[in-house]
């Protein structure tokens, strides 16, 4: 068959590009199957062992034998894990390195399951706002790292995964923040909030089989809403004043306290002390009275004398009165011995003379001068 229309063919020119007003040497158009016969003979001279038909065979299958092996060998990266599926069934999980899987019947999935991903909270009013076990409202703030543990659970147990990281995280926090005081968690309690909430979280995700280990949970802020944060800063500081004052109050208490024990056991201690002064002067006593009835049974009349003299020595001295007998000659008329005994003088030559044994009991003490 040859092309012998010279109008250019259907597209207005021939089948090599010429023109229409164009012709090959000698004015005749190309031979259509000598050209394919020069096509076949280049084939040959590329395919060993000849044959036209024979040989494209040989080179779509040897295009498919590459496209093959690229799609069935393949390598897994450290931070990563090979999920083989036969048929979209799961077979077996394969670790770094070169494996082989044979396409199309399996196909590989790989994993990031070294990989540490983050979820954040509390970017907009409606996640960071909480409600707190003592009916206050916390704006909060965290953030939760997880990883892939179990790579056929992740990938064929639930749908998004990482979507349920997310509710499950966040449902867990609001529970712990329900129960707990508003003051406990901006203070002391956050790691323990932390902790409960990485443990209500795995506890979830586990049920759930999602594959998925929490490694961490972040509080990174737990603060009243900034519409009432002036209220709430005043409502601190008279909470601050009313410990201060407690305090104080609690210091005066333990002051006072000390004292009045303090004045106590010295009191009972001066008790004692008295107690025991009374109670040895009482044995004294006894016991002198005791040894002057014995003197008195043997000397009757002496011993009731120097008892007589004794009691007024002792009445007479404590006495501030002075008396004079005027009936002595050489007797000076006054002399102040109360003055002169409140300022711890000495009478000089002076002194107090005792009844005669024969002298009634009712004459007065004579203080004769010194000087006659």
């Amino acid at each position: 068959m040859s092309w012998n229309n010279n109008s250019g063919g259907p597209w207005g020119q021939g089948p090599w590009g010429e023109g229409p007003g164009k012709q090959r040497p000698g004015g005749t158009p190309p031979d259509l199957d000598e050209l394919l016969r020069k096509g076949q003979d280049k084939l040959k001279d590329i395919v060993p062992g000849g044959g036209g038909g024979r040989g494209v065979v040989l080179l779509i299958l040897l295009a498919l034998g590459v496209i093959w092996a690229l799609n069935s060998f393949y390598r897994i990266q450290p931070d990563e894990a090979g999920v083989v599926l036969r048929f979209g069934e799961y077979n077996r999980t394969t670790g770094p390195g070169l494996h082989f899987a044979a396409w199309p019947i399996e196909t590989v999935e790989k994993v990031p399951v070294g990989r540490e991903n983050k979820l954040s909270f509390g970017n907009s009013d409606e996640e960071s706002l909480m409600l707190a076990g003592d009916q206050n409202i916390v704006d909060i703030k965290f953030t939760v790292l997880w990883r892939i543990r179990d790579p056929e659970d992740y990938l064929f147990d639930v749908h998004t995964p990482e979507l349920l990281a997310r509710l499950v995280a966040e449902s867990a926090m609001r529970e712990v923040v329900g129960r707990t005081p508003a003051e406990e968690i901006r203070t002391r309690g956050r790691l323990k909030v932390q902790e409960e909430v990485k443990k209500l979280t795995q506890e979830t995700l586990d049920r759930y089989r999602a594959g998925i280990q929490v490694t961490s949970v972040q509080l990174e802020k737990a603060d009243p809403p900034a519409q009432v944060i002036d209220a709430f800063e005043e409502v601190q500081r008279a909470e601050q004043n009313l410990n201060k004052f407690i305090r104080e109050a609690e210091r005066y208490r333990n002051r006072v306290l000390g004292e009045a024990k303090g004045r106590s056991a010295q009191i009972i201690e001066q008790a004692k002390a008295y107690k025991a002064k009374v109670v040895a002067e009482a044995k004294g006593e006894a016991a002198r009275f005791t040894q002057v009835l014995e003197q008195y049974r043997k000397a009757p009349d002496v011993t009731r004398k120097r008892l007589y003299i004794e009691t007024m020595e002792k009445v007479l001295g404590k006495s501030g009165k002075i008396l004079l007998d005027t009936n002595k000659t050489g007797v000076l008329p006054y002399l102040p011995l109360d003055k002169l005994q409140q300022r711890g003088m000495a009478m000089p030559r002076s002194g107090v003379v005792r009844p005669s044994a024969t002298q009634p009991a009712t004459q007065s003490t004579t203080v004769q001068g010194g000087g006659q």
